[in-house]
């Protein structure tokens, strides 16, 4: 008897974990519209109302974020320091002399077209965005442990 209920429990656990990482049709619609050659697709409920993909894009691991009704409202794809254009590593440089760059990443949204950044500079963590012809549009000092480099 014992085992029968834990298969049960077990099975409705299974059903509810996987029915909340299937996004609803109008959230996959979007997706693959937006999205064609998408590969290893995962879906995570970021927010009661917020869908999260996570997948490779061009080899590129890329997320995007969609609401309940299907409507996009960020990509994010890492990248690498090299890939940064001209204008924002000038910025960089200009705004943190001796930051090192530690995660970056293209970031795409309806109100936004920059990057992403974690960098340190001065013994201090910042997350930073910069737009792609260099404007620095936000700098938060970040919680994370600093990095003495």
């Amino acid at each position: 008897m014992k085992t029968t209920i834990l298969v049960l429990c077990l099975f409705v656990v299974s059903l509810v974990v996987n029915a909340q990482k299937t996004p609803p049709a109008a959230v996959s619609k979007a997706f693959a519209e937006k999205f064609k050659n998408a590969e290893k697709v995962k879906w995570d409920m970021e927010e009661a109302n917020e869908w999260e993909s996570e997948f490779k894009l061009n080899g590129k691991e890329t997320s995007a974020s969609f609401d309940q009704t299907g409507k996009w409202l960020e990509t994010e794809m890492e990248i690498s320091k090299a890939d940064l254009p001209a204008e924002v590593k000038a910025s960089l440089d200009k705004q943190f002399p001796d930051a090192k760059i530690k995660e970056c990443e293209s970031n795409e949204s309806p109100d936004f077209s920059g990057y992403e950044m974690s960098l340190v500079s001065k013994g201090k963590s910042y997350e930073v965005k910069v737009t792609k012809d260099g404007k620095l549009t936000a700098k938060e000092e970040s919680k994370e442990k600093k990095d003495k480099d």
